[in-house]
């Protein structure tokens, strides 16, 4: 359900912090949210020399940036503990400052979300939407969730 971009300067990370970040990223998902661990995606996209911006000027130095997208209706309190605990594992994983750490967190309603073939459930509603699904579907996500 939640989907995890990463932007960094190209060969700003290696391989290792990349498996690193996509741990943490779902490990804090999954704590923070008591989501499925299964369904936490975690992307990186390098970014090529002079193909990122600040302040109308090419970047310099180091910059780690993550958006999220998650299933809206969760409570202000848990957003903000979930931007915390990102900021937290990106500095961890990569060792950058947190003013050099940007996280962005946007809200999907779930209805307008499909995965693993069907219509997102309400926060709260995820046991049900998985006891309805396919046997084999289901099988293959806790595969995933390990």
């Amino acid at each position: 359900m939640p989907t995890y971009t990463i932007f960094t300067p190209r060969d700003q990370i290696n391989a290792g912090q990349r498996q690193a970040i996509a741990r943490e990223v779902t490990a804090a998902h999954n704590a923070v949210t008591g989501a499925n661990s299964f369904f936490a995606q975690v992307t990186f996209q390098d970014v090529e020399p002079g193909k990122w911006f600040m302040g109308g000027k090419p970047l310099e130095g180091r910059q780690v940036y993550l958006c999220g997208h998650i299933r809206g209706g969760r409570p202000a309190e848990m957003k903000s503990r979930l931007l915390t605990e990102m900021r937290d594992a990106l500095v961890r994983c990569t060792s950058v400052s947190p003013g050099e750490v940007w996280v962005y967190i946007v809200e999907l309603p779930p209805s307008l979300m499909i995965e693993y073939g069907r219509v997102l459930p309400e926060p709260g509603q995820e046991q049900r939407w998985l006891e309805e699904m396919p046997s084999e579907d289901r099988a293959r996500l806790e595969r995933i969730g390990g």
